[in-house]
């Protein structure tokens, strides 16, 4: 699902909303996601999952394709953990 099939979704659930309120509210939504995960908070969806940023440090890799070591620079990569009540819903559509 894209941005603008969510948004599609909602406005469908919501007729008395206008597409472009629903359009705002998501947009709003996931800014204040990226917002607060670039400040390295940790963010939680009861029932849905957490998402928070893990710190990969500085190393030295290797080219594969050469074998000439390379300097990797420290960098932060966002992480989600799924709720344990979302992994149920996904092991019963399974059995």
């Amino acid at each position: 699902m894209i941005r603008s099939d969510l948004v599609r979704r909602i406005w469908r659930q919501n007729p008395h909303l206008q597409r472009q309120d629903v359009e705002t509210i998501v947009h709003a939504i996931f800014d204040e996601i990226t917002a607060t995960l670039e400040r390295g908070d940790r963010i939680e969806l009861r029932g849905f999952g957490a998402f928070s940023v893990r710190i990969h440090e500085a190393r030295t890799g290797r080219n594969p394709r050469t074998g000439v070591l390379v300097a990797v620079p420290k960098r932060a990569v966002p992480h989600f953990r799924v709720a344990k009540e979302m992994k149920e819903r996904f092991i019963r559509q399974t059995d």
